[in-house]
C-alpha cells in the first residue's frame, strides 16, 4: 500500500525507464496546455471515468489526462488507456509521492504550461477544474488548491473531516496563509512551481506540495471543490490513526526544513500592512 512505500536504490531505475518509455511512446502526442496527472494504484474499476470527466478544453486551455500507472496488478492501465488517457506505468509499485514527481516532471517535458491533479479512485471531479483554473488565468495566484470545506465534502467519515479541519489550522498557523483544505487531490498550478518546488516524500504529498510552494513565495489560493465517497475500491491510505500519523509527520518535517523561508514571507507580509 501506498503509506508503507519506502524509497529504494531501485527506485530510481524504475522511475527512468518509466520515463523513457513514455516519452518515446508519446513522442509524436499533440502538445497540451494542461496535463492532470492522475495516481493510480489498482483502480480499474473508476480510472476510466475519471479520465472520461476531464473536459477535452477548459477556458480556451486545451487539455489531457495523464494516469501514473504505480505497479498495478490489475487493467488500471488499460482501463486509463481505453478512456484516452496517456498512460505511465511503473514496473512496481513505487509510492504515490514519486509517481506523483514523475508526472509532474513528465507533463513539464511534454510542454505543459500549467499541471493539474485529481484522484483515480472518483473522489474529486476533474470537470470541476475550470473553477480552479480561472484565478491562475485572471493573475490572481500561481496554486489553486480546491477545498471541501469552502465546497461541499459528501464523506461520511467524521475522524477525517475531523482531520481535514485540524490539519488546515495547522497549516495555516505555520504558513501565514490560510488553507482549509490540505489534503485535497484536486489542484492546479502553473508549470514553473513544480519545476521550482523540491519534493521528497513518498506519500502525503498534498501538504508538502502546499507548505513548500508557499516557502518559495507563490501565490496559493482555494476554491470551492467537492469531495465524493470512493466509487469503487478501497482506500490504500490504512487506518485513520496511522494516516493522521503519517500526514502530520510530512507537515511537520516539510516545515521544519523550510521555516526560515515561512518565517522570512510571514515578516515581509506583516510589514506591508
Amino acid at each position: 500500500m501506498f503509506g508503507a512505500i519506502k524509497e529504494t536504490p531501485d527506485t530510481a531505475r524504475l522511475v527512468e525507464e518509466a520515463a523513457a518509455a513514455f516519452l518515446a511512446e508519446y513522442a509524436d502526442a499533440p502538445r497540451r496546455d494542461l496535463i492532470v496527472v492522475i495516481p493510480a494504484f489498482d483502480e480499474e474499476g473508476s480510472v476510466a471515468a475519471v479520465t472520461r470527466s476531464l473536459p477535452s478544453e477548459i477556458h480556451g486551455i486545451t487539455t489531457a489526462a495523464l494516469v501514473m500507472d504505480d505497479g498495478s496488478r490489475d487493467r488500471t492501465a488499460a482501463e486509463a488507456r481505453d478512456a484516452g488517457a496517456m498512460v505511465c506505468s511503473l514496473a512496481h509499485n513505487v509510492g504515490q509521492g514519486v509517481v506523483l514527481r514523475l508526472g509532474y516532471r513528465l507533463a513539464s517535458e511534454r510542454g505543459a504550461t500549467y499541471i493539474a491533479t485529481a484522484d483515480a479512485d472518483g473522489q474529486f471531479d476533474p470537470g470541476e477544474l475550470p473553477l480552479l483554473v480561472e484565478p491562475i488565468l485572471a493573475g490572481e495566484a500561481d496554486f489553486v488548491n480546491g477545498s471541501r470545506r469552502l465546497g461541499h465534502n459528501r464523506q461520511t467519515d467524521s475522524l477525517r473531516r475531523l482531520g481535514v479541519t485540524l490539519f488546515g489550522s495547522l497549516l495555516s498557523v505555520l504558513t501565514g496563509v490560510r488553507i482549509t483544505d490540505p489534503s485535497n487531490g484536486l489542484r492546479v498550478w502553473r508549470t514553473e512551481v513544480t519545476d521550482t518546488v523540491p519534493l521528497r516524500q513518498t506519500q502525503y504529498q498534498t501538504s508538502e506540495l502546499l507548505i513548500r510552494t508557499v516557502a518559495h513565495g507563490f501565490r496559493v489560493k482555494e476554491v470551492p471543490a467537492t469531495m465524493y465517497e470512493r466509487t469503487s475500491g478501497e482506500s490504500k491510505k490504512g487506518r485513520n490513526w496511522r494516516y493522521g500519523a503519517r500526514f502530520g509527520r510530512v507537515v511537520v518535517t516539510t516545515w521544519w526544513e523550510e521555516r526560515a523561508r515561512v518565517g522570512g514571507l510571514v515578516l515581509r507580509r506583516r510589514a506591508r500592512r
